[in-house]
């Protein structure tokens, strides 16, 4: 007898994709700002939230960054190509 793969999540559903981390911690960086802009935090709450904040923050822009990259990376070949084509104009 054999046994069947349990079929996989696909990347965009299984919530661990680049896109869903980077989502779901600007969320949660826009739900720290909420409750920061209160001003009813005791100090230590506050600083607590301030570090996760600035976490998120950097992991935000890393992901960011990522994605810019990988755009990059995707036009590269066509910015060659055009390039050589108006190379061949002159």
């Amino acid at each position: 007898m054999s046994k069947k793969a349990a079929p996989t999540a696909s990347p965009a559903t299984d919530g661990n994709d680049p896109v869903s981390r980077f989502e779901a911690s600007l969320k949660e960086l826009e739900e720290i700002v909420a409750r920061m802009e209160r001003g009813d935090l005791p100090l230590d709450e506050s600083l607590k939230l301030f570090e996760r904040g600035v976490a998120l923050t950097r992991e935000c822009r890393n992901s960011l960054e990522s994605a810019e990259l990988r755009v990059r990376n995707l036009l590269q070949p066509d910015a060659e190509a055009s390039f050589d084509a108006n190379e061949n104009d002159i």
